[in-house]
């Protein structure tokens, strides 16, 4: 995915809508991608449904999404650049959490050129 597709293209096309999608998708793809480890695929979408208004909780799921990030690449043989704090801070900033968390997953997308989608790729970690 385009980085500033995720950040500020659909989401102004969808009225916000594709963001919500985008957090789910990455989610599910994490828990595919390294199926060692547990992975909420729908929790943290909900928390930003639900639990958007407390600003604590999703904070709280920002971190925890760049925590899996970097844990990623950590399985991807790559170093560990993702920030779970900087991923929440960011959130301040126009949202540019999105933004970083995506450049982050590409990261790991490059790891792996040419890999068909669904296929099985070498995990390290």
């Amino acid at each position: 995915r385009h980085p500033f597709g995720v950040w500020i293209g659909l989401p102004l096309i969808t009225l916000g809508i594709y963001t919500l999608v985008w957090y789910y998708k990455i989610h599910k793809e994490l828990a595919e991608f390294d199926r060692r480890r547990q992975i909420p695929v729908a929790g943290p979408m909900l928390v930003l449904i639900f639990l958007g208004w407390t600003v604590i909780a999703p904070l709280i799921s920002f971190h925890n999404a760049g925590a899996r990030v970097r844990e990623a690449q950590r399985a991807a043989g790559i170093p560990a650049t993702c920030s779970p704090t900087l991923s929440w801070l960011l959130a301040f900033l126009f949202g540019l959490n999105f933004l970083y968390l995506q450049i982050e997953l590409n990261k790991v997308v490059s790891r792996y050129p040419g890999a068909a989608p669904h296929t099985t790729v070498p995990l390290f970690a």
